[in-house]
């Protein structure tokens, strides 16, 4: 019996990666966790209140002057690698849940625009490159490009202002692109942007080219429409899907009900985080014995794409709130409240993309005792095989992890 709650702070990482500074050195410096906690003493003259992430032990894991070394709580604590190639939400995302995504397939848009157009024709759109770039205009509204928030060639998106059309239109053109792009997900955006959306274009890392999609306003105006599609995977094989089919209920909450893929999952997407702590513990009060619920705080790594310490250190605080309420919530033997990140989001490395940086694994085990530090996991699966563990599932039908925690 096991009400087991995964709380993913998205772009919550905690030290590089060795392989952080393949495509950017200065990553080999990212710290999210330590740099949020610097730069907000240094703007306040105190230290983010933090009581939840230090009852679980981020401050065992990440030894820092403003989080507590110890704790009294029966905790598993360590920190995950990412599993999967780059630093991607989506990515993170499905490895947590037991995928094997170590073989994404990276590719820019540009190495591709013959078949994507073809494709996007043959689907009758008008189709035409944005001023000669690699990037296209798509029925003189929806812009298909590279996604630039993510390393690139991980992602492309799809694009348009829902002023223009109806965001079922921009997700139709994303599902075209899908069916040809040999990329980790194409992703559908609408939203209220500024101005017209070719005035927000900009060259990214490595040859992309794309929308800044931070700059046009649409995670600031209201409105915000977003569809993932993703490479084709086997659910079946993933934690959601496995607790459905052996009767427990599952909520998803937040980007976590746009990304993860159970059909029998109750969805409560959302991007406030007030809005996703507070669909969380709802989760939790009208959970029977049995649940598995998996929230991810999406404003983290908005503030990290800013390149806000102060912003991010806000919904942290915000975000702890709530998990130091789970903490009460969750206190019968066999309950498991996860607290863990899907990749790093360092909001002073110079840059607004995400970091390739390990993420805490802090699994609170009420009727355990003492503090458990473990080893490095090599994979972010292990989180999903760990969580199946707790709930009384074969962690072995997951496609990848290894249940220890």
């Amino acid at each position: 019996m096991s009400r087991t709650v995964i709380v993913v702070l998205d772009g919550f990482g905690i030290g590089a990666m060795p392989d952080a500074g393949a495509l950017r050195p200065g990553d080999l410096a990212a710290d999210t966790c330590g740099h949020v906690l610097d730069a907000c003493r240094a703007a306040t003259g105190r230290a983010l209140r933090l009581p939840g992430l230090g009852a679980l032990g981020l401050g065992v894991v990440h030894p820092h002057p403003d989080l507590a070394r110890a704790t009294p709580l029966p905790v598993s604590v360590g920190r995950a690698a990412l599993g999967y190639p780059g630093a991607d939400t989506f990515a993170g995302h499905q490895t947590m849940m037991g995928a094997d995504f170590s073989r994404v397939t990276v590719a820019r848009l540009a190495e591709h625009l013959p078949e994507v157009t073809a494709a996007l024709k043959a689907a009758g759109h008008a189709v035409t490159p944005l001023d000669g770039r690699p990037l296209l205009v798509v029925d003189d509204a929806v812009l298909v490009h590279d996604n630039l928030e993510a390393d690139p060639g991980i992602n492309w998106n799809a694009s348009g202002r829902i002023d223009d059309l109806p965001f079922a239109d921009i997700l139709a053109v994303a599902r075209t692109v899908r069916t040809v792009a040999p990329v980790a997900r194409v992703i559908a955006v609408g939203g209220h942007a500024d101005g017209p959306l070719p005035r927000f274009v900009r060259d990214g890392d490595g040859g992309t080219v794309g929308l800044d999609t931070p700059a046009t306003g649409f995670y600031r105006n209201g409105g915000l429409e977003v569809h993932h599609l993703g490479a084709a995977l086997d659910h079946s094989r993933q934690l959601p899907d496995l607790a459905a089919r052996s009767g427990i209920p599952v909520t998803l909450v937040g980007k976590a009900a746009d990304i993860l893929v159970c059909e029998a999952a109750e969805r409560r997407p959302a991007v406030a985080t007030a809005e996703v702590v507070a669909h969380t513990l709802q989760a939790v009060r009208g959970a029977g014995r049995d649940a598995l619920v998996v929230a991810n705080v999406q404003e983290t790594d908005l503030a990290g794409h800013q390149q806000d310490a102060a912003r991010f250190g806000r919904v942290l605080e915000e975000a702890d709130a709530g998990l130091f309420e789970l903490l009460g919530l969750l206190d019968a033997p066999g309950d498991r409240l996860i607290v863990t990140g899907d990749h790093g989001n360092d909001p002073t490395i110079g840059h607004a993309y995400h970091t390739r940086e390990y993420v805490p694994v802090l699994v609170h085990r009420p009727g355990g005792s003492g503090t458990e530090i473990r080893g490095d996991a090599p994979t972010l699966a292990d989180v999903g095989a760990t969580a199946a563990a707790a709930l009384g599932l074969d962690a072995g039908a997951l496609a990848n992890g290894s249940a220890g925690r």
